[in-house]
């Protein structure tokens, strides 16, 4: 487990992008949820929280708390979509 705090962690990541090591570290501590929406964002990036529901066959609630875990540990970053400002999308933070 990690000793460092999230705002340790929010401060390194503001200077620079996470290295692969880093990143790899990072979600290897994650729930299989988190790592298999980190590895369809990987591959077709920027997606919403439904598009990643049905690109992973994960039911939303799922998706929505990958997503979560993901974003506390700085690993996805969201925006607007272009298409539908009503919804988020999601990338990868490295």
């Amino acid at each position: 487990m990690s000793t460092s705090t999230q705002e340790e962690r929010s401060k390194e990541t503001d200077d620079e992008a996470l290295s692969d090591s880093e990143f790899r570290d990072r979600l290897y501590e994650l729930p299989p949820s988190a790592k298999l929406v980190a590895k369809v964002l990987e591959s077709d990036a920027p997606l919403s929280q439904g598009q990643l529901a049905e690109e992973s066959l994960l039911p939303d609630r799922t998706v929505r708390y990958a997503l979560n875990r993901l974003e506390d540990d700085e690993l996805v970053n969201s925006r607007y979509s272009f298409q539908d400002a009503r919804k988020q999308v999601y990338f990868l933070n490295n």
